[in-house]
């Protein structure tokens, strides 16, 4: 069992360069069996008609806790997640759902991250690359990690949890955590400084 952690390495209101500079990350680590993952918030009933018809292969979820037992007629149960497909063209039940986060999983790299950043509007979300492979530093004493390779970029939002809201996006490179000695560090410095970036700040734990 093993955990990852997040290092802030750049931050800016540019949403294309913020992205420019997220797929520079991804590319010093890119496979062939990479995959991008997006999920954004979804706070109005009119976003969650917004969003469907924008990302019509979405899926729909309620994290709250006090979320309906029983779905309001013509509603299905979003606590279980839903295709963005089952809502009706009446959303006004999603309202006891709401917020509602919006997701897509597990797709190939280059296939969403742009429209996802284009209508995901001033909501907090992210855009996550997993799958990748950072290579060994034997001449900074790193060793190479493929199961905590990944990428994030924050949209809107200064934390992994989505809770810190921000007018600007945060690129964070992902390492395997290791016993706190300064590795993590040593490691997610090297890795910015292979697309000229460096450490902004402190790292995030899952």
């Amino acid at each position: 069992m093993s955990n990852d952690v997040a290092y802030p390495i750049f931050r800016t209101p540019d949403l294309d360069l913020a992205l420019h500079v997220a797929r520079q990350m991804v590319a010093f680590g890119a496979q062939p069996y990479s995959e991008v993952s997006v999920e954004g918030e979804v706070p109005t009933v009119a976003e969650v008609k917004r969003l469907r018809d924008a990302l019509p292969e979405s899926w729909f979820t309620c994290w709250g806790m006090d979320a309906p037992a029983v779905p309001p007629p013509g509603i299905p149960d979003l606590t279980c997640s839903a295709p963005a497909h089952a809502l009706p063209d009446n959303l006004a039940g999603t309202q006891a759902y709401l917020p509602l986060t919006l997701s897509m999983l597990d797709q190939p790299l280059g296939s969403i991250e742009d429209h996802f950043a284009a209508v995901i509007g001033p909501h907090p979300g992210e855009i996550h690359w997993s799958s990748l492979s950072w290579p060994e530093a034997p001449q900074r004493d790193l060793y190479g990690e493929s199961k905590h390779a990944e990428v994030t970029l924050l949209l809107n939002s200064d934390s992994r949890e989505r809770d810190a809201r921000a007018d600007t996006h945060l690129v964070l490179v992902h390492v395997r955590r290791q016993n706190g000695d300064g590795y993590e560090d040593r490691f997610a410095q090297w890795l910015a400084e292979q697309i000229g970036q460096k450490v902004i700040g402190p790292p995030q734990h899952a």
